[in-house]
Order: C-alpha cells, then sequence, then structure tokens
C-alpha cells in the first residue's frame, strides 16, 4: 500500500505585506524585489494569536473537512517545520491536542524546505509497512521570526504560512519518491540556535538570524531539483511531457523557470505562487498543492511530480497520482 493524498488544507498570516511596504522599511524596491526573485507580497503574522501551531492547526482542520475524515481517524502526525514555537513538546504533539487527534502519534521533523516532501516520504513508508492507514502531515513555518529585518538580501524573500495533507494507504498514489542530503553544504543556509549555556561555559543567549549564500542556494537549487526530477523519470521510465502538473518548492521564480527550460517544458506545467506567498519553507510546496487543488487544476488520475530543495543541504521528490 502506498499513500494516497484524499485532502489538502492551508493557512496563511491574515496580512499580506507587499514589495512597497519593505521599502518603506529598508533600502529596496518592487522592482529589485520581483525583477530577482519574482515574489510581490508574502504574509505575514501580525498578531499573537498567529504562531506556528495555530497555523498548522488551521490547515490540519482544513484538510480533514477536504478528506471528510474526523481527527480521531488520524494514526499519524507529522509536522514539517524550523520554526516551533516551543523546542519541546513538539508543534505536531501540540496539533494533536488541538485537533483531539487521540489516536495519533505526533512528531516533529527538520528537513528545512524540503520537510513536507520527508514527512510524505517517511508517511509512505509507515503505510508500506503496515503500521498505519491514515495520516496528517503538515508544512509550517513562521520564518518572519528568525530572518534579519535589517538584511534586505534574505528577509524580502520569506513568508510564513502551513500546508497540509490528508494521506491513505491505498493500492495507488505514491508510484516512486527519493530524498537525500548534503551536510558538507550546510553552511551556505544556516540559522544558529543557542550557545552552550551552563555554569562551565560562557554564556551567550542571543540567537543568530538565518544566513543566506543566496548565489550559492540558487546554483546548488537549479542543479539538484533537476537532476531529482530526472532520476525520478528514470526510475519510472515516463518522459518529461508525461507529467500532468510540477509543482515544486517556492523559492524563487527564477529557479523554477530555469528548472522549466533544462527540462525543455512550457511554464503552464508549473504552477506557482511565490509572487503572493514569497518561500514559505517546508509549507511551500503544500500550500501550491492546496491552491490548485481547490481551484480545480488537478483531475483524478493527473500524474503530479512534487520536488523540493532546503537547508541541510536536502533534496527531495516524488511522482503521484491524484
Amino acid at each position: 500500500m502506498r499513500a494516497k493524498i484524499i485532502g489538502t488544507g492551508s493557512c496563511l498570516p491574515q496580512k499580506a505585506v507587499t514589495n512597497d511596504d519593505l521599502s518603506t522599511l529598508m533600502e529596496t524596491s518592487d522592482e529589485w524585489i520581483k525583477s530577482r526573485t519574482g515574489i510581490s507580497a508574502r504574509h505575514l503574522v501580525s498578531s499573537e494569536t498567529e504562531t506556528t501551531l495555530s497555523m498548522a492547526v488551521n490547515a490540519g482542520k482544513s484538510a480533514l473537512a477536504d478528506a471528510g475524515l474526523l481527527p480521531e481517524d488520524i494514526e499519524l502526525i507529522i509536522v514539517a517545520t524550523v520554526s516551533s514555537d516551543f523546542i519541546t513538546p513538539s508543534t505536531a504533539c501540540m496539533v494533536q491536542k488541538e485537533l483531539g487527534a487521540v489516536h495519533a502519534a505526533a512528531f516533529d521533523m527538520n528537513a528545512a524546505c524540503s520537510g513536507f516532501l520527508f514527512a510524505l516520504n517517511t508517511a509512505d513508508a509507515y503505510f508500506q509497512a503496515g503500521i498505519y492507514q491514515n495520516a496528517l502531515i503538515i508544512g509550517v513555518e513562521t520564518l518572519s521570526k528568525i530572518v534579519d529585518w535589517k538584511d534586505r538580501s534574505t528577509c524580502v524573500l520569506f513568508g510564513d504560512g502551513a500546508g497540509a495533507a490528508v494521506l491513505r494507504a491505498d493500492s495507488e498514489g505514491i508510484i516512486a519518491s527519493l530524498q537525500g542530503s548534503n551536510g558538507a553544504g550546510g553552511h551556505v543556509l544556516m540559522c544558529k540556535n543557542r550557545s552552550s549555556n551552563n555554569p562551565f561555559v560562557a554564556t551567550d543567549t542571543r540567537l543568530d538570524y538565518l544566513y543566506m549564500d543566496g548565489q550559492e542556494v540558487f546554483k546548488f537549487a537549479v542543479k539538484k531539483e533537476t537532476e531529482c526530477i530526472q532520476e525520478l523519470l528514470a526510475q519510472t521510465g515516463l518522459a518529461p511531457s508525461d507529467i500532468t502538473w510540477y509543482l515544486l518548492h517556492q523559492a524563487n521564480q527564477r529557479i523554477i523557470n530555469s528548472i522549466a527550460r533544462k527540462l525543455k517544458l512550457p511554464l503552464d506545467k508549473f504552477p506557482s505562487n511565490v509572487d503572493h506567498c514569497g518561500n514559505t519553507s517546508a509549507a511551500s510546496i503544500p500550500i501550491l498543492l492546496d491552491e490548485v487543488h481547490r481551484a480545480n487544476t488537478l483531475s483524478e488520475g493527473d500524474l503530479i511530480l512534487l520536488s523540493g530543495f532546503g537547508a541541510g543541504l536536502t533534496w527531495g521528490a516524488a511522482l503521484l497520482r491524484w
């Protein structure tokens, strides 16, 4: 049995922040940001009631309603995030509590922007092993709390939000998947946690901001994500044109455009929401999936290829039938 997506959901903060809004806070402009990234706006939390947990719960509720399942039907909850509200307990356990998913095992996963794909592949492995039948996976980020709002090279790229999918063990669904990591490249995209803090070590309780070497990440993303897609297609004997939709991590429109060119495919096979969501890391693929699903873009039997890359460095892809 493989994982089949039977419901999707998403949640974006109420406040949409445009490039023009950011130009009042720092030396930048709509043209500068849009020409380099394709981003026009992003959603940012703007109240104490909007949190990583609240967005995850709302996205989860929406996905459950779409799937027609009750919280107590769920046996597994995996939350992919790098911006949990707490070090412990996990966001997944708190989602379990808020939803009332009393029968679910729950844990978090940190694979940065590849996190949703890692969660999807993990749930699929549980299904193949016959351990669970229903799962809820969520990608959620409040990146606005870990970026430096004085650094225009990074802060303009990111947004907050959550996306979720309900999975059921089925005879069809995921056809093939892959994932990988290269810790040797981790230094190009990172965010340090609190340093050692005890009576015997010099105390430094400052938290660093997200750091990114943009050029290196761009080169890695285009090369590795293209390779991921080609490897998955080779595994299944499919041609690039056989895929109905490519739903890629929404980091930068120029990355998506470059991958489409390398695969010699029209850009209309690559739905995108980076223009109004920015890069929401682990949430980007499930938010996009929910958008295209609710817009009735997807039809039963469509072949969909999900692919992403992230800090770690990490990457992953999954080919599934809708």
